[in-house]
């Protein structure tokens, strides 16, 4: 399932190394009900996949105690765009059957997300057989009968006058 605006927000919080309160503070709870927010946020199934995402590629805040990373322009081009980027990808792409093919191959992506992708281009992709009507099975019958050992496969020929 993909997550709503707030999760998202969640994510990235957490991901930048905040704690479960503080992260869903800055997701747009309020104070008094971001403790347990926060706490329900971080048992739920789609935002534990998230986290686990941006964990497996490497996209999580290290420790400030930790080494420093070999460079912040390496660090910056690794990381994925931001949502608002997707969206306008989205939005002014000049091809949008790319588009959605990449985003429908793209790992990094949810995967409810790439399954719709995936929904809209099925159309263009391959194209739907349609089932025989009632027409088509008529016009076949009637082959089947005019067909066989003694009929005509093409009129006689008519003799021009004056012809030779």
């Amino acid at each position: 399932m993909s997550l709503s605006a707030k999760q998202r927000k969640f994510v990235e919080a957490k991901a930048q190394g905040a704690s479960n309160k503080q992260a869903a503070i800055s997701a747009g709870y309020s104070l008094e009900t971001a403790g347990p927010a926060g706490s329900r946020l971080a048992k739920h199934q789609d935002v534990v996949a998230a986290l686990a995402r941006k964990a497996g590629s490497g996209d999580l805040v290290k420790p400030v105690n930790a080494a420093p990373a070999a460079s912040a322009a390496a660090t910056n081009a690794e990381a994925p765009p931001p949502d608002d980027q997707a969206l306008t990808d989205a939005l002014y792409s000049s091809d949008p059957k790319r588009y959605l093919t990449q985003l429908m191959n793209d790992l990094g992506e949810e995967p409810k997300l790439r399954l719709e992708a995936a929904k809209a281009l099925m159309p263009y992709v391959h194209a739907k057989v349609p089932e025989p009507g009632k027409k088509d099975a008529a016009k076949d019958a009637a082959k089947k009968a005019g067909g066989g050992k003694f009929s005509s496969t093409a009129p006689p020929l008519r003799m021009i006058p004056g012809g030779r």
